[in-house]
């Protein structure tokens, strides 16, 4: 078989899940035949063959013997949307509202990135913690948490697990007063993919972001891959400033308190930045 093949394969896989993800192709909709789609898309019915066949392993279509290939009904999860204007708005609401599976969890010497990043002595050892977060039963994030040794020891991996990391903050008297982000994008490595559900260098999101105390110092370095079929960011800005000086401002969010239901905007708003 030709190795152009699984290319093809791919490129129809995305062309019909972007389809259905983005509500084209509704829930329960009959999807065209296999003869068709193979003439509609210049491609072998192998190639489609393979391309249905990840689609239903990722539970968005459903064979009928006798009937067809429809879009599943159970409902494809919406992205979780994150107010990228409000970094530290409902964190505890979202870890509460998500599930979390913990991979890892260690007392490190901090790297030389990390003494800088946090502020900490050269010396100084850091909590170090892998995890992934569902919503739905389905992984969207892989968190890698670092926080100082003499915050972290406070509470128990067991308590990491079970409970959001900012709630155990905060329970352990430390005060956050902001933070420090940055969004970039990202390929999936082996076990991350593996973590995730996904073929090893699937482009990811990438946020990277320090939590601050009162005094300054660094009290969390999070870093967070996402997939960006399950998470995406959003703001919401308005005009602002003189005539002369006119630009774009963030407008805080108001009254929206979770995600989506997958998870919608609504019930969205915090947890990319929720550790």
């Amino acid at each position: 078989m030709s190795s152009v093949e699984p290319l093809k394969a791919r490129r129809l896989y995305l062309l019909l899940r972007d389809r259905i993800l983005t509500g084209e192709d509704r829930p329960h909709a009959r999807l065209p035949s296999e003869p068709m789609l193979a003439a509609q898309n210049n491609v072998s019915r192998v190639t489609v063959r393979r391309a249905l066949d990840q689609l239903a392993a990722d539970g968005l279509i459903e064979r009928r013997p006798g009937s067809g290939t429809f879009v599943s009904g159970k409902g494809t999860s919406a992205p979780v949307v994150a107010d990228f204007s409000n970094v530290l708005t409902h964190l505890v609401e979202m870890g509460r509202r998500t599930e979390v599976r913990l991979l890892a969890f260690s007392y490190v010497k901090a790297s030389e990135a990390l003494v800088e990043a946090l502020r900490l002595a050269p010396d100084e050892r850091v909590q170090r913690s892998i995890r992934v977060r569902m919503i739905d039963g389905l992984p969207f994030s892989y968190l890698v948490t670092h926080v100082p040794e003499r915050i972290g020891i406070s509470y128990s991996e067991a308590d990491l697990a079970s409970m959001p990391l900012l709630s155990l903050l905060e329970r352990s008297g430390v005060v956050v007063q902001r933070a420090s982000q940055t969004i970039g994008a990202s390929l999936a490595s082996p076990d991350i993919a593996e973590a995730l559900g996904l073929e090893i260098g699937s482009p990811l999101l990438s946020l990277t972001r320090v939590v601050f105390g009162p005094d300054g110092d660094g009290v969390e370095h999070l870093h967070a891959l996402y997939r960006p079929d399950r998470y995406s960011f959003q703001m919401e800005l308005e005009r602002a400033g003189g005539a002369r000086a006119r630009r774009w401002s963030p407008v805080p969010s108001r009254g929206r308190t979770s995600e989506s239901g997958a998870f919608e905007a609504a019930r969205g708003m915090g947890d990319g930045f929720n550790g």
